[in-house]
């Protein structure tokens, strides 16, 4: 069993899926960076210093000023501002793995 399981590990397809894995989550830092460090505080300038993540709906009607605040009170939320994030973040790096495989489409002609 050890030989076999050594085999298995050696073949180039584990040990791609494996970098494959590694580099992607590097990739996600990057990406998680850029959308906050740089493109959602232009965008929070663009509609007068809101933070997107931060929007929220507390369902039971009262006002709170943060998420935190209305979760310690025991109030359910709707963070929409937290999937208009994700939905951002989504995007982008669709866009980028869109824009590297057009570029490794290229070189292969």
């Amino acid at each position: 069993m050890i030989e076999e399981f050594k085999k298995f590990i050696a073949q180039g397809n584990v040990l791609d899926l494996a970098i494959g894995v590694i580099i992607g989550g590097a990739f996600g830092k990057i990406v998680n960076s850029l959308v906050n460090d740089i493109l959602m505080p232009v965008i929070g300038l663009i509609l007068n210093g809101v933070n997107v993540a931060g929007q929220f709906i507390a369902l039971n009607g009262e006002s709170y000023t943060s998420i935190e605040e209305a979760k310690k009170a025991g109030t359910g939320v709707l963070a929409y501002g937290n999937f208009l994030q994700n939905s951002i973040d989504f995007m982008i790096i669709a866009f980028v793995l869109f824009m590297i495989m057009r570029q490794a489409n290229k070189l292969k002609k």
